[in-house]
């Protein structure tokens, strides 16, 4: 029996198990992937190989699905603009990732030439696209996107038509406080180096322009420190907000008073400053990845719309919303069913890796209750509606208490602790220097009292935070870790314990691997593709899939065996496909993976083994986690991993099979109880509880701007091996945190030994307080960097 040599895809570079799909000396891994190369070859677009190696995405057998794009109805709400003559939208393609796919999205119109003008926006991963809809209509626009491997994301929360993202004024705040601070520096210089008497009025009319533009600074830039620290001290909690607030307020009023009274020139340089980076540090923490939603639900997965069977038997696309109780749908091959509904026709093979995490498909009769969520994997289906959208199963799931409940951590960020304290030790001192002077010398009580409040103004420990974890987080969204904010750094490197999902996370989502052994001609993989495709079994269905489309033949006879296999006479040939005994009568040792063998006429062909994909480098993977953190997979699907699976955890305890996604969230909630920090890793909306309640919930994907559920980090499946790196490169910035409120501890203990003396001057405050910052400011982003370089992430 001979055996296919493993190669690679010319087009996707993923593995291939047979060389049956070959052109031109290129070997490819399905059907798919040859059908892009031979439309890109026949348009003169074969460039696109040549920009990078691999640029595809690999091409699964995909059905027509786009009928609902040829009614106005939705044709409306996907366009930016139409005319007589022109249509012009924005469609989101997810599998934008390289500059071939700039280069072929820019070239449509060679493959169309409906299309005017097309550009593509790499970081949103969008393409605008202007078209004559008279050449071309949306579906068949659509329908060539995803031919070449590019097909858009479109659902009822359109990501590009939907923008969740919440107006940041931070910006205008940041020039507005800049413009005063270089304004009040350059106005202060005459005073920092003494003015002559015939200069003395115009030191008057400087310092009343530095007060004046300390008023913008104060009441528009400076006003959310204030708004924060009250909220936050009606509440009880004394945070950063509270002497930074504090700061602000008596640098305000002391350059006031002293510009009043003619005493001194007051600390207008020192608050705009303050401010100024302030604000620059909170635009860093509050930047986040506009590529990737974080707050998707339910609807974001589902069909926009549904083929609705009217009385006459006709069907009409239907917006998913408008979808009631006894209405009757039609669900195709690979489509999710949207709404709890009764089968009426049809063999159902239902995919529920989605909502369980089982990834077998599994079988329902004629009058049984399908639940939202699961995906045919077979032929067309007739449904009745028995609840609504709103009301189904799957949205119960996604509604779950968790979601409902404020989003708090147990672990506390380095900065809300430390900051607690700060604000308590500050005021001892301040109020001690009060204390100390007022018996003896007023003038230097108050000095010393706002001059501490001044100088201990912990401008560095708010600043060394948003620098460090925004130069984390750029690091890690290069290496596809994006992270939803900057505290999750924080929350990974506290974890002790991890949970992983094993659909979709620790194997491969949605893909099972099927290996052919033997040899087949061509003739002999139409007889197999034709039989195989008549059977709704998921072995039959993925050979099928595996094999491509292929030439329909007749089936003279069909007989089908539960359990055993199937028997059937297409062209004048008995084919027999099924288990060993069944093929060839001779029973099989036991296997680790299931095999279909193969008989044509009296001639054995082979067998197709169907194998659970894991991810690369998991044993490499589980092994390093293991060796840092308590790791325990919890997984919906069955025991049929276990025997794989079980050496590279501590005990057989700590694998837990067919888990309900309220098993996995009880299970989190249990060891939290317990005292463990737990870092949940999963993928799909079963793991969304499970995701909200754990410490730090990681979303595996193999897209990463697909589902996303209550996740505070979204993580590219082909980087799950460097998952142990990014907890160590954690760890490293939350030390850098650690060391930069050090030396921001070593200026303010510097400049309080001047401040309780009252003799802290406007001018050693002017140069102390920015030096502080642009320390700390240039330690965190270098040594941050340095540390990523040492765990080889730059």
């Amino acid at each position: 029996m001979a055996t296919i040599t493993k190669t690679t895809c010319y087009h996707c570079g993923n593995d291939c198990y047979t060389d049956e799909f070959h052109q031109e000396n290129k070997n490819f891994c399905c059907s798919g992937c040859l059908s892009v190369y031979q439309i890109l070859t026949k348009s003169n677009l074969n460039n696109y190989y040549k920009l990078n190696r691999h640029p595809g995405e690999t091409r699964a057998l995909v059905e027509d699905k786009y009928l609902y794009l040829d009614e106005d109805e939705f044709i409306n709400k996907l366009v930016d603009y139409k005319d007589t003559e022109k249509t012009i939208l924005t469609f989101y393609i997810p599998s934008i990732h390289c500059s071939s796919c700039i280069w072929l999205l820019e070239r449509l119109n060679t493959l169309n030439e409906g299309i005017i003008e097309n550009r593509v926006d790499f970081l949103k991963k969008q393409v605008h696209i202007q078209f004559n809809h008279h050449k071309i209509t949306l579906r068949q626009l659509v329908e060539l996107l995803s031919s070449i491997g590019y097909e858009p994301l479109i659902s009822l929360n359109d990501v590009v038509k939907e923008n969740k993202r919440i107006k940041d004024n931070t910006p205008t705040k940041i020039a507005v406080a800049g413009f005063c601070f270089g304004n009040i520096m350059m106005l202060s210089f005459p005073s920092y180096f003494g003015l002559s008497a015939a200069e003395a009025k115009y030191g008057q009319f400087f310092g009343l322009v530095n007060v004046l533009l300390c008023f913008p600074v104060f009441f528009y830039s400076g006003r959310d420190y204030f708004i924060n620290a009250y909220h936050n001290l009606k509440n009880g909690v004394i945070d950063i907000n509270f002497p930074l607030a504090l700061g602000i307020l008596v640098m305000f009023v002391r350059t006031l008073a002293e510009w009043g009274f003619g005493i001194g020139e007051g600390y207008a340089d020192s608050l705009a400053g303050l401010v100024f980076f302030l604000n620059v540090g909170k635009y860093m923490q509050n930047k986040t990845y506009y590529h990737l939603s974080f707050e998707r639900d339910y609807r974001s997965f589902f069909p926009v719309a549904v083929q609705v069977i009217n009385e006459d038997g006709n069907e009409k696309s239907t917006p998913l919303e408008d979808l009631k109780k006894g209405d009757r749908i039609r669900v195709k091959n690979q489509e999710i069913i949207p709404a709890d509904a009764i089968l009426l026709r049809g063999d159902a093979l239902i995919d529920f890796s989605f909502v369980t995490g089982e990834s077998r498909p599994i079988s329902k009769v004629l009058g049984e209750i399908i639940y939202a969520g699961g995906r045919q994997t077979g032929r067309s289906l007739e449904l009745e509606v028995v609840k609504p959208v709103s009301q189904s199963y799957l949205t119960s799931l996604w509604n779950n208490e968790v979601f409902n409940k404020e989003n708090e951590k147990k672990i506390k960020t380095f900065i809300s602790v430390v900051s607690h304290y700060f604000s308590i030790v500050l005021l001892i001192i301040a109020f001690g220097a009060l204390l100390f002077w007022l018996p003896t010398d007023w003038k230097t009580a108050v000095s010393a009292f706002t001059a501490v409040l001044i100088i201990a103004c912990p401008c560095a420990l708010a600043l060394s935070t948003p620098f460090t974890m925004s130069t984390a987080l750029s690091i890690l969204d290069r290496n596809k870790f994006y992270l939803k904010n900057t505290e999750v750094v924080e929350q990974l490197a506290a974890i002790d314990t991890v949970v992983f999902d094993k659909t979709g996370t620790v194997s491969v989502a949605d893909v099972q691997g099927v290996v052919f052994k033997g040899i087949m001609d061509e003739k002999q993989q139409e007889l197999i593709y034709n039989v195989c495709k008549n059977s709704s079994h998921p072995h039959s269905v993925r050979i099928a899939s595996f094999l491509g489309k292929r030439k329909e033949q007749e089936i003279e006879s069909y007989e089908e065996i539960p359990g055993k296999g199937i028997k059937a006479i297409i062209g004048g040939e008995q084919v027999k496909i099924g288990s060993n005994s069944f093929v060839t009568g001779i029973a099989h040792a036991i296997i680790n993976v299931p095999e279909v063998h193969i008989q044509i006429g009296k001639s054995y062909i082979g067998c197709f083994q169907i194998k659970q994909r894991f991810r690369e480098g998991l044993d490499s993977l589980l092994h390093q986690m293991s060796e840092s953190y308590d790791t325990y997979l919890l997984s919906g699907d069955t025991k049929q991993d276990a025997v794989i699976l079980n050496k590279f955890f501590k005990t057989k305890g700590h694998l837990k099979f067919q888990q309900s996604p309220q098993d996995k969230l009880n299970f989190i909630k249990e060891k939290q109880d317990q005292g463990a920090r737990v870092m949940m890793v999963g993928d799909g909306l079963n793991d969304s509880g499970a995701l909200k309640q754990s410490d730090a919930g990681i979303a595996v994907t193999d897209n990463i701007n697909n589902f996303t559920p209550g996740s505070d980090a979204v993580l590219d499946g082909k980087m799950l091996g460097k998952l142990p790196v990014f907890m160590k490169f954690s760890k490293a910035s939350v030390k850098v945190i650690h060391k930069s409120f050090c030396i921001s501890l070593v200026y303010n203990i510097f400049g309080l030994s001047f401040a309780v003396a009252g003799k802290l001057s406007p001018l050693f405050a002017a140069i102390l307080m920015p030096l502080s910052t642009i320390t700390i400011i240039s330690f965190t982003t270098l040594a941050v960097r340095y540390a990523a370089k040492k765990h080889r992430l730059l």
